[in-house]
């Protein structure tokens, strides 16, 4: 017969288990959801706030919901105009910019037929043939599934009608919500993972809500400074480069290396380009010595490669919705591995000390 605690063990496996299951058959419908409840989380800060100055968790509810949306609404109405006309005249300019590239690379390939022989050249050619068709490819894989998959119309549909209905709920019942769950927990260890959720909470609170104000940051220097230096598409690029951020080096890396490309193809000397290769740096510098430390904090518990590691494997798994969750379950990978490990540490596993031979 399986002993009490073996019993509990597979219990919690088999639960595990089920949610695991049910995740991946559901995972479909779920994005409006996991968004309303990371919108709740977000937002529960100011709700307490305001609650303590008086307000009804009702009404501070509603006061925060709509001032959210209508934000994100006028944030949009304000900047669809402005990207559009961006990348239109991009468009229109992108002849000019390809003539000019072809201008520039015609040396450096007349210099390279003198040393390469006509069946290296032939070769050349066919390799960026097939290079570019592989690219295409790619590039209309991923449009299909972003048509076909988490960013198709009904949840889009679902992210505008639903989500805002979820945050509203979601924040008015926080606090019955996290009372309601404490008082499921087994009271024997009760204390303990009251513990782990408050570093889980530390850990989420000090990366999400303090990254997300350090891309909305990033985003807006980038945007403004790559605009002042006129850079075309420098709104939608330095936006881009913004919220890429959200993923350490990812946003600095990819926004410098098409914004200098785009200057490159745009400017004919190399002034723009080091502009731009400026407005970077000084970003960089600054989210690395003032942003960072200030709002996300330097000893969170998650390590760069393990949220590059996690972002990756969630939108591997689930696509945007596995993006969403990957930070949650990073930091509670890392809160649960941390405390197994400080349990083995104390364990005679650990130390070598064995109560054999102790036996009559």
């Amino acid at each position: 017969m399986p002993s009490s605690r073996e019993s509990k063990l597979w219990l919690w496996l088999l639960g595990l288990a089920v949610c695991g299951v049910l995740l991946y058959r559901l995972h479909s419908i779920l994005l409006p959801f996991v968004a309303g409840m990371a919108i709740a989380y977000l937002l529960d800060p100011l709700a307490r706030r305001l609650e303590r100055l008086g307000l009804s968790r009702t009404i501070t509810t509603v006061v925060i919901t709509i001032g959210f949306f209508l934000f994100v609404v006028l944030l949009i109405l304000v900047l669809t105009p402005l990207v559009q006309e961006q990348v239109v005249g991009f468009a229109q300019r992108v002849p000019g910019y390809v003539h000019q590239l072809i201008n520039r690379g015609e040396p450096v390939w007349r210099a390279a037929k003198t040393y390469l022989s006509t069946k290296d050249i032939e070769q050349l050619r066919s390799a960026g043939g097939e290079y570019a068709g592989t690219v295409a490819t790619w590039l209309g894989g991923v449009f299909t599934r972003l048509l076909t998959g988490s960013l198709a119309v009904v949840n889009v549909l679902s992210l505008i009608f639903v989500t805002p209905v979820v945050t509203f709920y979601l924040l008015r019942d926080w606090n019955d919500i996290t009372r309601r769950v404490d008082a499921w927990l087994p009271r024997a260890h009760a204390g303990t993972i009251r513990r782990l959720l408050s570093e889980m909470d530390v850990i989420l609170a000090g990366f999400v809500r303090g990254q997300a104000l350090v891309c909305l940051v990033l985003g807006s220097f980038y945007a403004l400074g790559l605009t002042v230096v006129g850079l075309d598409l420098g709104l939608v690029v330095g936006f881009a480069a913004g919220l890429a951020s959200f993923i350490p080096y990812l946003g600095t890396i990819s926004g410098f290396l098409i914004g200098t490309g785009l200057a490159v193809a745009q400017s004919q000397d190399w002034t723009l380009a080091a502009m731009v290769a400026g407005v970077f740096l000084i970003g960089n510098l600054v989210e690395g010595n003032v942003l960072a430390p200030k709002l996300v904090g330097e000893k969170i518990g998650l390590h760069p490669v393990w949220v590059i590691f996690a972002l990756l494997a969630g939108g591997a798994l689930f696509g945007f919705l596995g993006i969403l969750l990957a930070l949650p379950v990073a930091a509670v990978i890392g809160v649960l591995t941390r405390f197994a490990m400080s349990r083995y540490l104390d364990s005679a596993l650990y130390s070598g000390d064995s109560d054999e031979g102790t036996a009559p």
